[in-house]
């Protein structure tokens, strides 16, 4: 068993065991989530993220899927890949790292009002660890905003996310942000899933903790 959070041995594993930059290479300049989970992640973010702020976009890509109208004192990126980074308007500066292999962000503390984290989380295999460093840049009570579809890399994903359906994805995302310190958690359908037709979109939101 996973001592830290009760779940078997092997969760953190992929069928894919080689080095994720080589996954992450080549660049994807596509959507992985339809159009409806899409403005209803961005109508989300709208009331969710504090308008101003300073946001983290961890995981991110090419898009934030962020309302077009509200500005933002900064948007930090994060992801595998360059060149969608650079392609990602929303943007004011970002960075490439590993967070499988260095789950320590190059952000100083408390300098954040925001983050968010979109269709990713079930790739990271330290994921308590990463979501405690994103509590240590953010703000005390800045929300992080984790979404997820039932679309992912399949092989890419770590095993427990594998085993869990939708119910279970929102039941191991508030584990992990319960582990990591985060409070008030509260877990929001986005979207329904119609299959073939319809996208579901779930977010997780957690706030920092008070100092």
């Amino acid at each position: 068993m996973d001592d830290r959070l009760g779940l078997p041995q092997g969760a953190f594993t992929k069928i894919d065991a080689e080095d994720d930059e080589l996954f992450y290479e080549p660049p994807r300049l596509v959507c992985h989530i339809d159009d409806g989970a899409i403005t209803a992640l961005t109508e989300f973010y709208r009331v969710a993220l504090p308008a101003g702020g300073v946001l983290l976009d961890l995981m991110s890509s090419w898009v934030s899927h962020l309302p077009p109208e509200i500005g933002y004192a900064e948007v930090i990126g994060h992801g595998m890949n360059a060149a969608e980074l650079a392609a990602n308007p929303r943007l004011t500066r970002w960075f490439v790292q590993n967070l499988n292999r260095d789950t320590k962000l190059p952000l100083a503390d408390t300098t954040v009002d925001g983050a968010m984290v979109c269709v990713s989380i079930q790739y990271l295999q330290q994921p308590v660890a990463v979501l405690r460093d994103v509590a240590r840049v953010l703000r005390p009570g800045a929300p992080l905003v984790i979404s997820f579809s039932n679309r992912c890399f399949w092989t890419k994903a770590v095993a427990i996310w594998r085993a869990l359906d939708d119910s279970g994805h929102a039941r191991l995302v508030e584990l992990y942000l319960r582990h990591a310190g985060f409070e008030r958690i509260e877990t929001h359908q986005l979207a329904e899933w119609v299959e073939d037709i319809d996208d579901p979109m779930t977010a997780v939101v957690g706030r920092a903790p008070a100092m």
